[in-house]
């Protein structure tokens, strides 16, 4: 049983959302601001958070990043055609994926699978556990932990992924639409705007200096990649 937020100030979009997800493997939470939201996530234990935007007494940006305080469960916002900067600045503070209103039921049902599935195989899915190293920068597959020169740093789902993607063939690049296919398990559209948001959140969570990345480097034009130990020192 997965417990699936739903957080929305307008109800009738909550209760669309939950006849989009009636499904016996899913407990549907609601809440109408992100004050709300932040109750029941304190609460309850939740797998996955829908959350719209602009709500009155806290927005889902700030709910968001206090949310990402002390939580990586995936969230998934809930935004109006136009909101584009609002798309950006949500993947800037921790968001996973977005679903657009007017909403597509086969879109959201796809979208909500698959975080859910990603999230559930950090946590312990029956993948053979990896452990990669690479300079400084350490993963740990089974623990789903990242360290860098020694001191853990804390990914969202999504940064864990692409992490181990890129560490698993460190010294190739990796196009957006690889990595946009390969962790999100979808067709890549608008894959170089998504990836980018969610390498810059990476790179400045496992760089001393973003600015001049010891590991996570931009190839222009083609994609990024994970230098090897050799290649970056």
């Amino acid at each position: 049983m997965y417990n699936i937020l739903i957080c929305d100030d307008d109800k009738d979009i909550v209760n669309a959302l939950k006849i989009y997800l009636t499904d016996p493997n899913y407990r549907l939470l609601t809440a109408y601001d992100g004050l709300q939201a932040l109750d029941v996530l304190e609460k309850e234990e939740v797998h996955l958070v829908l959350m719209d935007i602009m709500m009155p007494k806290m927005d889902g940006i700030t709910a968001m990043v206090k949310l990402r305080e002390t939580s990586n469960v995936p969230v998934i916002l809930i935004t109006a055609k136009g909101e584009d900067s609002d798309k950006i600045l949500g993947l800037n503070v921790g968001a996973d994926d977005y679903i657009t209103k007017p909403f597509n039921p086969a879109e959201v049902t796809a979208r909500v699978r698959s975080s859910l599935r990603r999230y559930m195989q950090l946590g312990g899915g029956a993948a053979r556990p990896v452990s990669l190293k690479i300079g400084g920068l350490e993963l740990d597959d089974e623990a789903k932990q990242v360290f860098v020169d020694g001191a853990e740093v804390s990914l969202t789902p999504k940064e864990f992924d692409i992490l181990k993607l890129l560490m698993s063939g460190a010294g190739k690049v990796f196009s957006p639409r690889d990595i946009y296919r390969k962790v999100w398990e979808e067709d890549p559209l608008g894959a170089d705007s998504t990836v980018a948001v969610h390498i810059r959140h990476l790179r400045e969570k496992i760089e001393i200096d973003p600015a001049r990345p010891r590991y996570l480097k931009v190839v222009w034009g083609q994609g990024y990649k994970i230098e090897t130990w050799k290649d970056s020192f």
